[in-house]
Order: C-alpha cells, then sequence, then structure tokens
C-alpha cells in the first residue's frame, strides 16, 4: 500500500475511513485479544497453532489501524465544488468512447481508497485514471494498461 501523502478523498470517503478505523479498534482488537487470551489457556505455546495464528492476526490488524491513522491525519478533503469544471480531475464523471471498438465508457475518477468498480469510480492513481487526468472534452488519449492499450475519446466531462 502507497503511504505517500496527502491523501485527498471525499467528505464521505474520509468518514468511511473514520469508520473503519473505530471499528477495527474498538470490535475487531477486542476480539483479537480475547482470541490470544483463549489461545494462551491452552497451554505450552512453542507448538500452539491457535495462538500463533491470533498473533498473526493481531499483527495484521495492527498494520491495517496504523495504516488508517496515517490516512486520517493525512487526508485532505476536496469537495466537488472546488475541482475545476470541464477538465478530468479528482470526482469528475468523465465519458468516453472506445476508438477501437466504438463502445461507451462512463467513468468517475475518485481517490485510491474510493475505488468502487461495480460503479465504474476508478483511482486516479490507475492507469486509466492517470490517462484521463487533466484532459478535456474532445481529447484524444492513449492508455497503457496490463491486457494492452487502450484508445479513448473524451466526448462529455460532468
Amino acid at each position: 500500500m502507497d503511504l505517500s501523502g496527502p491523501f485527498y478523498m471525499s467528505e464521505e470517503g474520509y468518514e468511511k475511513l473514520k469508520a473503519e478505523l473505530h471499528k477495527l479498534k474498538y470490535t475487531d482488537r477486542p476480539a483479537v485479544v480475547q482470541d490470544i487470551k483463549t489461545a494462551r489457556e491452552h497451554g505450552d505455546l512453542s507448538e500452539n497453532a491457535e495462538y500463533d495464528a491470533a498473533k498473526e492476526a493481531q499483527t495484521h490488524l495492527e498494520r491495517q489501524i496504523g495504516e488508517l491513522e496515517y490516512k486520517i491525519v493525512h487526508a485532505k478533503i476536496v469537495k466537488r465544488d472546488e475541482v475545476a469544471k470541464g477538465k478530468a480531475y479528482l470526482f469528475a464523471e468523465v465519458t468516453v468512447i472506445d476508438l477501437d471498438d466504438d463502445e461507451e465508457e462512463v467513468y468517475t475518477l475518485v481517490a485510491p481508497d474510493e475505488v468502487n468498480l461495480d460503479e465504474n469510480h476508478i483511482s486516479i492513481k490507475s492507469p486509466i485514471g492517470q490517462g484521463l487526468l487533466g484532459k478535456e472534452a474532445g481529447d484524444e488519449v492513449t492508455i497503457q494498461v496490463p491486457a494492452g492499450t487502450l484508445k479513448y475519446k473524451i466526448t462529455k466531462i460532468k
């Protein structure tokens, strides 16, 4: 995970991170502590797979908590009405035509923590997101993705 900030996000995304952090700290952490306590009660820790699994879960959980705390401290909330209009920037809904198959796609550019592929919300750090950033309606772009090359014409930015 890339922890080089700042972390641009919407207010909704920021609140979602705070809720996730709260759950990890006040629901998941006590459960893992209880799992460790229960496993300790089973005796010899050197051959206790349950204890090892619980300690590994604790390590993973603490890493998640640390990452979320860092992101929250370094978050830069961007209000949708403060983003430049007419260009593909954070929160822009970008309509493109695939120049190879004439199919239309609509992407919404979002912060990495707000990606939702079911709704075509793509990260501004993804190859497509980076290829569209700063472009305007009428621009043609060629974007290198892992599966090959995409050629788009931007038809609308909202």
